[in-house]
């Protein structure tokens, strides 16, 4: 018996909206700079409107100064398009600011299974105003072996967005995308 999925016949993919396939085209456009989850998963893709023929997909950018933003944008314009949904308009959407509370448990859970460590949720109630000094943080649980006999050994890991710690369990690096 196969387990195979056959592709969606024409009579089935004409009853399906144009707003239904540019979401599911969505899913499919990865982070440039963590390639396992998506725009979706990682939440800055805000909303996406059907306007005058076209598409118009709000976007918030994870902090103002991501270097991907660029990229992100013309992976999803370029994927819409191909998808035959556009033509597509980014439109920036700065406030509210994107926090990592906005990653669905599924982007979470592909980032653990790929040896990053999600982002853990953001009291705002009891948010800690900036610091000068820097303190300790938490152990954090490894995504290879989940021993939270972890130190971290840097503050800022291959993007601003992640900080690199090592187990000392399993003795491997890995990084964790910071909470925001």
């Amino acid at each position: 018996m196969s387990n195979a999925v056959a592709a969606p016949s024409r009579a089935e993919e004409g009853t399906r909206t144009r707003l239904e396939r540019a979401w599911d085209v969505l899913r499919g456009v990865n982070d440039p700079e963590v390639p396992v989850i998506s725009v979706v998963d990682l939440g800055i893709v805000r909303d996406v409107i059907v306007d005058d023929g076209g598409l118009v997909v709000a976007v918030t950018p994870t902090y103002s100064g991501c270097p991907a933003t660029e990229a992100i944008e013309a992976s999803i314009v370029v994927a819409l398009d191909d998808a035959g949904l556009g033509p597509t308009t980014i439109r920036m959407q700065r406030a509210p600011a994107w926090t990592s509370d906005w990653i669905s448990a599924e982007g979470r859970a592909k980032l653990r299974a790929y040896g990053i460590a999600p982002p853990g949720a953001v009291d705002r109630d009891t948010a800690v105003p900036l610091r000068f000094v820097a303190r300790a943080p938490a152990p954090l649980a490894c995504p290879r072996c989940a021993s939270t006999n972890t130190e971290r050994l840097a503050a800022f890991g291959a993007t601003a967005c992640k900080a690199l710690w090592r187990c000392r369990a399993c003795g491997e690096p890995f990084e964790h995308f910071k909470p925001i």
